[in-house]
């Protein structure tokens, strides 16, 4: 039974991410909140449990999305490997420091940043490049990857939301600012769930099925069935209008954030 409510999400994330364009991350831990909670698993957990989680499910996603990126000639490679080390230390710091929050302090900072990336998709910001613009030196490449790597982490979610804004102030074109954002999203989500399960297996939490902040169960029905259900959201979003999904996409982060800002709050009272 469990797992079937597992495949469940995964079918609604993995549908949402092909519609929206986006990684299921921001998708995947509030549904997962929910669950866990309604599970009766510990209360002091379950926030963290829903980002190694959703971590460790974009491992999956982010092979087919950059798989179908690379052939469409929509990566640039040499970027990414200048990226890479800082998303790498950065993710697995920020999966650190995620474990020292509170499940409290994470819906907070969750909460805002869902309703920022709502505010700036209902705004349609970076819609121009300015394609004179060039990429910062190597180094400072480096250090941009280290800052979108901890952010990943901490949100739970594969970095698209912060890598395509990076590259498109640098003069990337949407299209390969979005092929190389999905490219940098594995590096992102392997060490951010290897950060998760490291801290958790360290903090020695108290629920079953689990690998350190990592649901086993959960992984395997969420990454199975988002792969399958991501084409068909792909599908649909053509028929519809770019405009209006980012729209709704934005109401929808909207009303993530808001509850769980109404979460954070509530449990300091």
């Amino acid at each position: 039974m469990e797992l079937i409510i597992y495949l469940g999400i995964g079918a609604i994330a993995g549908f949402a991410a092909g519609l929206f364009g986006v990684g299921g991350g921001l998708i995947i831990v509030p549904i997962l909140y929910v669950v866990f909670t309604q599970m009766g698993y510990d209360p002091a957990v379950i926030m963290h449990l829903a980002l190694g989680t959703s971590l460790a499910t974009i491992i999956v996603t982010s092979i087919s999305s950059l798989m179908a990126h690379h052939k469409n000639g929509a990566v640039l490679w040499n970027v990414v490997k200048n990226l890479a080390p800082g998303l790498v230390l950065g993710s697995f710091l920020g999966a650190g420091i995620a474990g020292i929050l509170s499940g409290a302090n994470l819906q907070l900072i969750i909460g805002l940043f869902a309703i920022w990336v709502a505010y700036k998709m209902f705004k349609g910001a970076n819609a121009k490049v300015d394609e004179a613009k060039q990429l910062p030196s190597t180094s400072m490449q480096m250090l941009a990857g280290g800052g979108i790597g901890i952010a990943s982490a901490i949100f739970g979610i594969g970095g698209g939301s912060l890598t395509v804004p990076y590259l498109n102030k640098n003069g990337v074109v949407m299209q390969k600012a979005v092929g190389t954002s999905a490219a940098c999203g594995l590096p992102i989500a392997i060490a951010g769930a290897l950060g998760f399960m490291f801290f958790g297996a360290k903090a020695q939490i108290n629920v079953p099925n689990t690998l350190g902040f990592v649901h086993l169960y959960a992984f395997i029905g969420i990454s199975i069935m988002s792969f399958i259900t991501a084409k068909l959201g792909a599908k649909v979003a053509h028929a519809l209008s770019p405009a209006m999904l980012k729209k709704c996409f934005a109401c929808l982060l909207t009303t993530i954030g808001l509850f769980f800002i109404f979460k954070g709050v509530s449990a300091f009272f």
